[in-house]
């Protein structure tokens, strides 16, 4: 998906909360202490090639090393280069600071939330786009969940995360803040 296809995207969902949710979730990933602390892993038949390559990108643009990210493979080649062979033992030493961001379209594997569930245990953030699996959610500090039969489709959600996570930090005003806050309180309001 180009530049052009994001920003179409973007405006079609302009009304919808998706942008919202994919700018927080951007802000977290942010939120990295440092290059090489954001490991990305997905389920053992599905890693994040593509996004990793949108993060690293974003990375770059953006002048956020942080960003950068670490891909987790669960079975890597041990001729790899070194950036590629980084197992899936290295979420045993996932730390404060560092970022597990999981994506799993389908449910997840158990040994994949008991890596989960010790990285956020020591203290690592845990955040996901995941396909509707309550226990990865429940694991998450933060997460998206993609439906199948929804409005934005699994690669989407991870190209509007990724190009959020790349924007300038924008804080919203006073205004906006409040108007958050009332739509929280009371729920969205209902066309008459």
């Amino acid at each position: 998906m180009d530049s052009g296809s994001v920003a179409l995207l973007r405006e079609l969902l302009a009304e919808t909360g998706w942008l919202e949710r994919a700018r927080e979730l951007g802000v977290a990933l942010r939120a990295t202490r440092s290059p090489g602390g954001l490991l990305l892993v997905g389920t053992p038949d599905e890693e994040p090639w593509h996004l990793t390559a949108h993060l690293a990108d974003e990375a770059r643009f953006s002048g956020l090393a942080q960003l950068t990210p670490t891909l987790v493979r669960w079975a890597p080649p041990a001729d790899a280069p070194a950036h590629l062979r980084v197992g899936i033992e290295r979420l045993e030493r996932a730390a404060r600071g560092e970022t597990l961001f999981v994506l799993a379209e389908r449910e997840a594997p158990v040994p994949l939330l008991e890596r989960v569930d010790d990285a956020r245990r020591t203290g690592a953030t845990i955040l996901a786009i995941e396909g509707g699996d309550r226990e990865l959610a429940g694991l998450a500090h933060d997460c998206i969940e993609v439906p199948r039969d929804g409005l934005v489709t699994f690669d989407g959600a991870q190209h509007l995360v990724s190009t959020a996570a790349g924007e300038p930090e924008r804080r919203p005003g006073l205004r906006e803040r409040l108007a958050r806050l009332l739509d929280k309180v009371s729920g969205p309001q209902q066309a008459d």
